[in-house]
């Protein structure tokens, strides 16, 4: 990242979730799709950094391939907090992506709810978590988990979040170099749209499964070359709609072994599984 001028603040993590398991289980008359997802955050964060401005003005300091400025949800997401409390203040927002843009890891949405966060935090607004959530909600269905930071069974259309605890094993995660669209998957007409419903009892007895993982490998080819290579040291899974999938390992050198013999044409790493987002703890640092 170009190095930045004087006056922005030290870094504030934006980390990337898994989806652990994702069922879809219906469909809203306004065409949003019902979900049942378990959320869990990893360790491997987009960096964000702010710079307060008297002038009002509300803007991204460093240029993003593919995202022009105004869909940017970071400038969105500042744009909403300002306008909505009337903040005279404005911001200037630099983001150093560490997570792949389309991957499936809500890069854009944890941004998002880190602005809203710092943002509150900075312009002393003393919103607490639920607010924050729902205004987040605006910008996005992943959005509220990311500002509620805590590992999460989601329904509806992933804003109805039951807080849930569980393993925090290492991840191996595969970052293909294609772009899955969500919209895209969402729309394919062979989508399972109509999966029973199941209990977080069910899903910790061992249901893992993802229903867009059938269309999103007959239109990218390259995941099955993943799938394959992962499959003999366990169970791969696509995270949301792709394209990243990833494998949990009871160690960090396992781990760090299998990633060791990836292919010179996948990229990845390896992150821990965190039950509780360090957003949170950078707002009391």
């Amino acid at each position: 990242m170009q190095a930045l001028e004087s006056g922005f603040s030290p870094p504030w993590p934006a980390p990337a979730k898994l989806n652990l398991m994702l069922r879809i289980v219906g469909r809203r008359a306004d065409g949003y799709h019902l979900l049942q997802t378990v959320f869990q955050f990893i360790d491997r964060c987009d960096l964000i950094r702010f710079r307060m401005r008297q002038d009002g003005r509300v803007g991204r300091e460093n240029e993003l391939p593919g995202v022009p400025e105004e869909q940017d949800l970071v400038v969105r997401a500042a744009r909403l907090l300002q306008q909505r409390f009337s903040i005279a203040q404005g911001v200037d927002i630099a983001v150093e992506k560490q997570l792949p843009m389309g991957g499936g890891l809500g890069g854009g949405s944890s941004d998002a709810a880190t602005v809203l966060v710092a943002l509150n935090h900075y312009w002393g607004l003393g919103l607490d978590r639920a607010r924050l959530a729902d205004i987040g909600v605006a910008l996005g269905a992943d959005v509220p988990v990311f500002v509620h930071g805590r590992s999460a069974w989601a329904e509806g259309v992933g804003e109805e979040l039951t807080p849930i605890r569980l393993p925090e094993p290492w991840y191996l995660v595969v970052t293909p170099a294609c772009h899955v669209s969500t919209a895209e998957i969402f729309n394919d007409p062979d989508l399972t749209r109509d999966s029973p419903r199941i209990t977080i009892r069910d899903f910790l007895a061992g249901g893992r499964g993802n229903d867009c993982a059938p269309v999103v490998m007959r239109r990218y080819p390259e995941l099955v070359e993943i799938r394959e290579w992962l499959s003999p040291f366990g169970e791969p899974r696509l995270t949301g709609t792709g394209a990243c999938m990833f494998l949990d390992f009871d160690s960090q050198a396992a781990a760090f072994r299998a990633l060791a013999g990836m292919p010179a044409d996948f990229g990845g790493f390896v992150a821990r599984g965190l039950n509780d987002s360090p957003l949170w703890s950078r707002v009391s640092a």
